[in-house]
């Protein structure tokens, strides 16, 4: 297709490619116009999903979210006059910690240390140290041990950031130099997925996940569906660490310290909540608030997003506030992408809470001129710090530091704990998922119980009437759909959240749904990431339309975060990618104590609900992919659905956590559901309604 726009069209083309894909800028008519064009040239699918009209929809809507929760928790904080009240916060945050971090082991494991090497200087050695902080689960790290000092010393754990040789990393040797070189015995650990614990590596200890982050990620979201939380077990290092560091005579118990960056940051700043032992502490380049990093569009890993966090009322400071009134000092930078204004509003919130406690000087706030790392000046800001603590001399300024190779304080033969048969990560998820299928098969839910189980699962709100419905006057008859005229609606679910609606019809639309006629037959069609490119696309769609014949009212829709609404945010260019805007969200939502897929449900929900209103209450839903779990939940809740088709149904959520490599998004779980039910039960309980189940998809998601 050629018209005298084309180079204009062209022209705006590349620039939203260019922009990563969101809609800013553009009037519906240049849209469609853009659209056309694409479309004509053979664009794919995904970037025919770039023209979406609501890119900023559930980002807003997370905003306002956790900006009322940081509101509520800035009233509590102003309500505190007294040191009695001060130390009544202190406690609450202290459990309500607990609660997000919950469950740590029951017990704790023989850590069976051993010694592999020593590196000798001057005036320090490294002991290179292997421990098991469970069963089985063997921690690397380094122990520097000061020469010349009487013992007992100060103790440090050190935790690193998301460096690919983790303790080993330019930044992390130098603090542990550092203090080693003024008199501190540090404990320096590799954390998951990281140096020499990569947890997903083939027989020649090639890496299969990529590493980091990466890691985390698929280790992490596959936890949740049997009840754990990624950063518990990092935080557990640490916790190991620590007693570790307390079996060596060399250290003082009464002054131990714990410090890092980035994700090291991350890990002191939980480890000050969860951990009452430490007298001291220094997060570096984490702490800022969660409107920070929600407002800018920052996903974090697995573990920095603590579940039911959000909901408790927890931010950043909370965590610091734990272990008050001991010395803290937030370290940040003026250009790092943790915000340094959120980490000035953590610190002024906690020295109100100190000043109460009567120790308004045990904390500080360091920002760095530079940007993310844990530089020199931060280093020292945290010398002074830990110094003025433990009642060591101060230094104006770092030791000299000498840098070794990885393999010089490697632990392990070869640079990796496989090779000593460490356990993984995803060998105890599989374990523990194994033993809940066992139980959950012993109490086999069916009926109104299994209903009852989903509801909770999903944890959506009470369904009291029909929701308003916007009629966004995006109609014709140009799309290639199964039926000539197509209208759209934003079906309203929560608070700012719209299910982008689609009807189709044989006569041209242009107002509200028509209320049915006859036996009030429609079918609901859920996408899996496009309605709008599903409806000219699905061969599945089109033939059930087919089947059912011009008496039944077609609708589709795309639930939150899809198609019309997916988000032009985060800096990933893929939003569907493990560090995604679909990701964040969901993540998010697991902070709420609210997942994502029950969101997702909800709207599905809500527009079965606007259909019932006028007349429809004799649905064929069909969910596709993604879409299909929503789908299944709603058929499952809503009385109207009285038949179902699923395609690329996810076969059951055991197979995930059976799978090390899978590819279902964390949008798609939810939390702890091993515990009550499985898919399997919910398709047995649709074979009521006609189930049709087409190719479905394992962990694997077809691939």
């Amino acid at each position: 297709m050629k018209t005298e726009n084309t180079p204009f069209l062209m022209e705006r083309r590349d620039w939203l490619r260019g922009a990563g894909g969101a809609a800013f800028g553009l009037t519906f008519s240049e849209m469609a116009g853009v659209t056309e064009l694409l479309a004509a040239e053979g664009a794919k699918t995904p970037e025919m999903q770039a023209f979406n009209r609501f890119p900023r929809m559930v980002q807003e809507h997370f905003v306002r979210k956790v900006s009322w929760v940081e509101m509520k928790g800035l009233l509590a904080k102003s309500e505190l006059k007294t040191k009695a009240d001060a130390e009544a916060y202190v406690k609450e945050v202290q459990e309500k910690i607990k609660t997000a971090f919950s469950p740590f082991p029951q017990e704790k494991s023989p850590l069976k240390a051993r010694i592999t090497g020593t590196v000798e200087r001057e005036t320090y050695k490294i002991e290179k140290l292997i421990f098991e902080s469970r069963p089985g689960f063997l921690v690397t790290a380094n122990l520097y041990i000061p020469k010349g000092h009487e013992a007992p010393m100060p103790g440090v754990v050190g935790t690193c950031g998301h460096s690919s040789n983790g303790k080993a990393a330019e930044a992390y040797q130098s603090y542990a130099q550092g203090l080693a070189k003024q008199g501190y015995v540090v404990l320096i650990y590799d954390p998951i997925g990281q140096g020499e614990r990569l947890q997903y590596l083939d027989d020649n200890l090639k890496p299969l996940a990529g590493g980091g982050t990466r890691e985390h990620a698929q280790a992490g979201n596959q936890q949740f569906l049997i009840g754990e939380f990624f950063g518990t077990w990092r935080a557990w290092d640490g916790i190991r660490a620590l007693d570790y560091l307390l079996t060596r005579k060399e250290v003082d118990p009464k002054k131990i310290g714990v410090t890092g960056n980035s994700g090291g940051g991350t890990m002191t700043t939980w480890l000050c909540g969860v951990e009452p032992r430490w007298a001291m502490g220094a997060p570096s380049c984490f702490v800022t608030t969660w409107r920070h990093n929600m407002e800018n569009e920052l996903p974090q890993d697995t573990e920095q997003c603590p579940p039911k966090s959000l909901a408790l009322g927890l931010d950043h400071d909370d965590f610091l506030a734990a272990m008050a009134p001991k010395p803290v000092v937030i370290l940040a930078k003026e250009k790092d992408y943790f915000d340094a204004r959120g980490a000035e509003e953590a610190y002024g919130r906690l020295k109100n809470l100190y000043r109460l406690l009567g120790k308004e000087d045990n904390i500080s706030l360091f920002i760095g001129p530079s940007t993310h790392g844990y530089s020199q000046e931060n280093r020292e800001a945290m010398y002074h710090v830990f110094n003025k603590a433990t009642g060591l001399p101060d230094v104006e300024a770092e030791p000299d530091i000498q840098i070794e190779d990885d393999k010089t304080l490697q632990c392990t033969p070869n640079g990796q704990v496989k090779e000593l048969k460490s356990r993984t990560v995803f060998s105890f998820t599989s374990a523990k998922a194994k033993s809940q299928e066992i139980k959950r098969k012993e109490q086999a839910l069916k009926g109104d119980a299994l209903k009852a189980a989903v509801q909770d699962a999903l944890r959506m709100p009470k369904r009291e009437k029909a929701p308003r419905a916007r009629t966004l006057r995006a109609s014709g008859s140009s799309r290639h759909y199964p039926k000539k005229y197509y209208i759209n609606y934003g079906v309203e679910s929560d608070p700012g959240i719209m299910a982008i609606c689609t009807m189709l019809g044989d006569e041209r639309l242009y107002s509200r749904i028509p209320k049915a006629e006859g036996k009030g037959r429609a079918l609901l069609y859920v996408s899996h990431l496009s309605a709008d490119a599903e409806l000219r696309e699905e061969s599945l769609l089109h033939d059930v339309i087919e089947k059912e014949g011009a008496d039944t009212r077609v609708f589709a829709c795309d639930v939150r975060g899809i198609g019309d609404s997916q988000p032009g945010t985060t800096p990933s260019s893929d939003p569907y990618g493990y560090y995604g805007a679909d990701y964040f969200y969901a993540i998010y939502s697991l902070m709420f104590n609210k997942p994502y897929l029950g969101g997702r449900t909800y709207d599905v929900l809500s527009v079965l609900d606007l259909m019932g209103a006028r007349g429809y209450k004799d649905v064929h839903l069909v969910g596709k992919g993604w879409g299909a779990l929503p789908a299944t939940f709603a058929a499952l809740l809503c009385d109207n659905v009285k038949q179902v088709t699923l395609k690329n149904a996810l076969t059951s959520y055991f197979d995930v956590t059976q799978t090390e490599l899978y590819k279902w998004p964390l949008a798609a779980f939810l939390p702890g559901v091993l515990r009550k039910f499985d898919l399997p039960e919910c398709y047995a309980e649709l074979g009521s309604k006609k189930l049709a189940q087409v190719e479905p998809w394992g962990a694997g998601m077809g691939i």
